[in-house]
């Protein structure tokens, strides 16, 4: 097995934080980027006619919001899909942050139509997480096996050309493989070695991944071969701060033996998502787990699989800081400086060569990383970068 590290660009590591030295020759930080396009969600925006939902997280209020809430929550956008025809397939994530309160969060997967004019988001629809056909081998919440918030913790998605959905979870870790509507294809996918708390097949077992730290990131090949799933935590063993990076073989239906690993800046720091620039690059969203003014750290890397050094080491590339977008126009009615100061930012998307579409996950309804007290809103924004990518065409699929 081939194992490949991602070194930090250089950095001296003290107390914990990666300090960055000078760049290393011909692989320069991007510059700053630039926001062209900012859309909202409001907080409180529900699936019309669904379920209550809420009942375990306690009546609040929670940021000014009082629960349980009569329908479902259209929130926490985990992971992002772009159609190519102006609308975008989002993951909610798994309900209200854990197992335990989770168990009414109906798992789904909703179309948004961003209006980066008008700055709105309009929800045009979507479909539940199911298993009827009875892949999951453990027992589900729900008698009628539509999956909840306390069955998996879905957190990244990857659309495929035949329609149907590859979703990364935490709970097992696994991989989980959906129809076009929402229907669990086969059983969940474990990765060998990796148990996360909540894992059913623990047996008394210690875990060797934290809660929370599972499959945060899910990459598809541009030749749509193979799935990189992406770990959020360190497994018990590995390097504080390195992440694994594996590959699943989609032909075989298996994971083969060969992955990388990311290192994080910082060992407090985690990622967000991750996205095919070509074979050998990834974007890849990190972040601390600040919000508001304690927000310090959020920011987009180009991964690169390649040894340019010649130390067996990953390069890694600052593409965008989300703390510090030039907003000449002053996009959204904010000023010439933009931040997206947001706790957990899991949505990174490729629009063209030179433009990104970042989401947030607004842990409804308890993050108020925009206005301290508020619920935040779920954000869509755009970032120009100020040079290209020359990414594959393949990953615009």
């Amino acid at each position: 097995m081939r194992r490949i590290s991602i070194m930090v660009s250089a950095a001296v590591l003290t107390a914990g934080l990666a300090v960055p030295a000078a760049a290393h020759p011909g692989r320069a930080d991007f510059g700053r980027a630039t926001l062209t396009g900012f859309a909202s969600l409001p907080a409180e925006t529900f699936v019309p006619g669904s379920e209550p939902s809420g009942a375990a997280i306690g009546a609040g209020p929670f940021n000014g919001i009082v629960a349980p809430f009569a329908h479902q929550p259209v929130q926490g956008f985990s992971g992002v899909v772009n159609r190519r025809d102006g609308t975008f397939d989002v993951l909610s994530d798994n309900g209200y942050g854990n197992k335990a309160n989770s168990a009414d969060f109906l798992l789904r997967v909703h179309r948004i139509k961003p209006d980066l004019r008008g700055g709105t988001v309009e929800v045009l629809g979507g479909f539940g997480l199911s298993d009827p056909d009875r892949h999951v081998p453990f027992p589900l919440t729900r008698a009628d096996r539509v999956l909840t918030g306390a069955d998996f913790d879905v957190e990244s998605i990857q659309r495929m050309p035949d329609g149907t959905y590859w979703i990364g979870d935490e709970f097992g870790p696994w991989l989980l493989h959906f129809s076009a509507k929402g229907r669990l294809l086969q059983a969940p996918i474990a990765l060998d070695g990796v148990r996360a708390p909540e894992n059913p097949f623990l047996n008394g077992a210690q875990p060797d991944i934290a809660s929370s730290k599972g499959f945060e990131g899910l990459v598809r090949s541009v030749d749509g071969r193979h799935l990189y799933p992406l770990l959020e935590g360190t497994v018990t063993g590995d390097t504080p701060g390195d992440l694994r990076f594996s590959e699943f073989d989609l032909r075989r239906g298996k994971y083969i033996g060969k992955r990388y690993v990311y290192r994080l800046e910082s060992t407090a720091n985690a990622i967000g998502d991750a996205i095919a620039v070509d074979r050998h690059r990834f974007l890849v969203i990190e972040r601390d787990g600040g919000q508001g003014d304690t927000a310090k750290f959020k920011r987009i890397y180009l991964a690169d699989t390649r040894d340019r050094d010649g130390d067996g080491l990953m390069d890694k590339t600052l593409v965008a800081d989300l703390l510090d977008i030039a907003n000449p126009k002053g996009l959204g009615g904010f000023g010439e400086t933009f931040r997206f100061p947001f706790q957990t930012i899991e949505d990174v998307n490729l629009v063209d060569d030179r433009t990104l579409a970042v989401l947030n996950d607004n842990n409804f309804p308890f993050s108020s990383g925009r206005t301290a007290g508020k619920a935040d809103d779920n954000e869509f924004i755009t970032l120009r970068l100020s040079a290209p990518l020359h990414a594959d065409k393949r990953a615009f699929r």
